[in-house]
């Protein structure tokens, strides 16, 4: 069975599963927002196996993600379900996590401000928010090839772009979520890591090379 496949999260699936080794030890559930092609979904929850992992797509992207979660998902991950972070309502359970993969620089800057809204009801207190992809610091690139691939964005949808850590930060703190820790990724992406809580958060550029 072939199933739909990104070279991108194949390489980065295992520098992201040791970060969540360590994010997601006491978690128990997980809501994943805009999973694609499940590749990251059914690698976490085979390798996390404490976790209930729940995968999410929009309407019309749902029977791609089904295809391999039907053919290779182990137990714990859930059936898929259709979500649209613009709606107000979500319709979903509570969960302890969030996690966001390269999402939010190929989508209209709406679509984080929505996916912030929407989190901040839907994680439980101290519940942990999870999002990979590269990012600006104090305006700048972290690298050339980044510089080059915000071009390349931009030009296919001027509303596209890589997105301000800073703004990030800004958008999650007006939600109740606190930034805690920037894990360096490989190919010059980032692991950002929030709490949702009561305090404001220390926005330095805590970092670790995992």
């Amino acid at each position: 069975m072939e199933l739909p496949f990104s070279e991108a999260c194949e390489r980065n699936k295992g520098p992201i599963l040791e970060v969540l080794r360590k994010v997601f030890s006491k978690t128990e559930t997980v809501l994943e927002i805009g999973s694609g092609t499940g590749q990251h979904a059914v690698h976490f929850s085979t390798h996390l196996p404490h976790l209930v992992w729940q995968p999410t797509e929009l309407g019309e992207n749902v029977a791609m993600l089904k295809s391999r979660i039907d053919f290779e998902g182990p137990g714990n991950l859930l059936p898929a379900k259709e979500l649209d972070v613009l709606r107000i309502d979500w319709g979903l359970e509570e969960t302890d996590a969030v996690f966001i993969a390269n999402v939010f620089h190929i989508a209209p800057i709406d679509v984080m401000h929505s996916c912030f809204k929407g989190m901040s009801k839907c994680l439980k207190q101290v519940g942990t928010f999870c999002v990979y992809g590269p990012f600006r610091f104090g305006g700048e690139f972290t690298s050339p090839s980044n510089a080059q691939f915000d071009s390349s964005l931009k030009t296919n949808n001027p509303e596209w772009g890589i997105r301000d850590f800073e703004q990030l930060c800004q958008v999650a703190e007006e939600e109740g979520l606190a930034f805690q820790h920037n894990y360096s990724m490989p190919a010059n992406n980032q692991l950002l890591i929030f709490k949702k809580h009561s305090q404001t958060g220390n926005l330095s550029l805590d970092s670790t090379q995992d």
